[in-house]
């Protein structure tokens, strides 16, 4: 049985023989907001968000009967009811429907005593604060807020490629194989579960970067409050799910999170670096499409460069594209390709609604700082490795084959 470390002392050897010498850089001491919490005490800076006066429109335009308005003026939506598709977002002219439900329990959360609340940022969050919102800025930003920490969701996104390329390796064995990933999109995945379930088989049970943050944390803190902070509407009833409502407590969006920096004044661009990057290439551009894919090809070649048959993807962009893509699988109309990845916004989560910038810019940000990572893929990240033995999995195969933190039933 081959352990994480004997597999990651065989990464060393080879990536040394190509003259990149993998621990350089690594800090054992980068992860302290994560794994040491008790080192820092946060600044709590808050100021309270006008009321939305735009309420009326939302309660019209949704055609779940999910949004009511209460006798005391306020909006409640009702968690049962509500699908995610964000119309009444849309419709929203102040961008602060999903505010009312998350923004203000957050703020709460981060001025009690006693909880530690983080922040889990997606990997689309480059450039979307401005160019100069570096991470470590960002990481000031929301100290400065009152959060503990700001947790990369894209090192989990290592994590979760890693498991992936694994589940490949042992499970595409002929040319009539394959293997529809389950990261990242919570449409992609409602698509398959909901409509499509003849292909649930072929997804592994994957839970997504988000939740496996979440999860994570929570197990390291018991107590600790997570905050997932991303592009997507869609994420917001992904946390609610019944089998993952245990890893992520709230759900704010980039918009939402420019907005509660502007009320209190903090401006990420003019505060301090905070250097504490633990992601490697591969989760990193998972928020464009395609980049699951090429994370996932490139960490099979690393654990079988020997493999007859190699990772042949195809991407799907828009839920149009997905719904097609799909279909074409079932007809078996897919050119030989062995790996499907589907985007339900156009060119990934830097597409997403409540992104603040273009997604041509997105990308081009998110590639920028896949391409300044040190660590090309998981089976390099020494950080990966170390939240691994953390989480007890000595080997890869009990990675594979008992983690259930990682793991979730889609045919459910």
């Amino acid at each position: 049985m081959k352990t994480f470390h004997e597999l990651y002392l065989e990464i060393l050897k080879q990536e040394a023989k190509e003259g990149r010498h993998l621990l350089e850089d690594y800090n054992p001491y980068h992860m302290d907001c994560l794994l040491h919490p008790e080192k820092y005490a946060p600044v709590i800076h808050t100021e309270k968000c006008e009321e939305c006066a735009y309420e009326k429109a939302c309660v019209s335009s949704c055609v779940f009967d999910a949004i009511e308005k209460r006798e005391d003026g306020t909006v409640h939506i009702d968690p049962e009811k509500c699908a995610g598709c964000g119309v009444c977002v849309d419709v929203c002219k102040l961008e602060r429907l999903a505010a009312n439900k998350d923004v203000f329990p957050v703020l709460k959360a981060v001025r009690e005593e006693g909880r530690d609340v983080y922040a889990l940022i997606a990997p689309a969050f480059t450039g979307q604060f401005g160019e100069k919102a570096t991470p470590g800025r960002l990481r000031t930003a929301f100290k400065a807020l009152g959060f503990k920490g700001m947790v990369e969701v894209a090192v989990f996104a290592d994590i979760l490629t890693l498991k992936e390329a694994l589940e490949f390796d042992a499970h595409v064995r002929t040319t009539s194989d394959f293997q529809l990933t389950s990261c990242c999109c919570p449409v992609w995945i409602a698509m398959i579960r909901g409509i499509y379930k003849d292909l649930v088989p072929h997804v592994p049970g994957a839970v997504s970067p988000m939740i496996a943050a979440g999860r994570v944390v929570k197990k390291i803190h018991p107590d600790a409050v997570t905050v997932f902070i991303g592009p997507c509407m869609a994420k917001k009833k992904e946390a609610r799910e019944p089998d993952i409502a245990d890893a992520v407590d709230y759900v704010l969006t980039f918009q939402e999170v420019k907005e509660i920096f502007e009320a209190a004044e903090i401006h990420p661009e003019e505060l301090t670096e905070e250097a504490s990057e633990h992601s490697s290439r591969a989760g990193r551009i998972y928020a464009r499409t395609g980049g699951v894919s090429e994370a996932v090809a490139k960490t099979v070649e690393q654990l079988n460069p020997n493999r007859e048959i190699s990772v042949r993807a195809e991407q799907a962009d828009g839920v149009k594209d997905c719904k097609a893509l799909i279909e074409r699988i079932q007809k078996g109309e897919v050119n030989h390709a062995n790996f499907f990845e589907g985007m339900a916004c156009p060119g990934g989560c830097v597409g997403g609604p409540k992104a603040i910038i273009d997604k041509e810019t997105g990308k081009e940000q998110v590639n920028a700082y896949g391409d300044k990572a040190i660590y090309k893929t998981p089976l390099e990240n020494p950080y990966v490795m170390e939240l691994l033995a953390r989480l007890n999995f000595g080997s890869v195969e009990e990675f594979l084959e008992k983690s259930d933190i990682l793991t979730r039933d889609f045919g459910s």
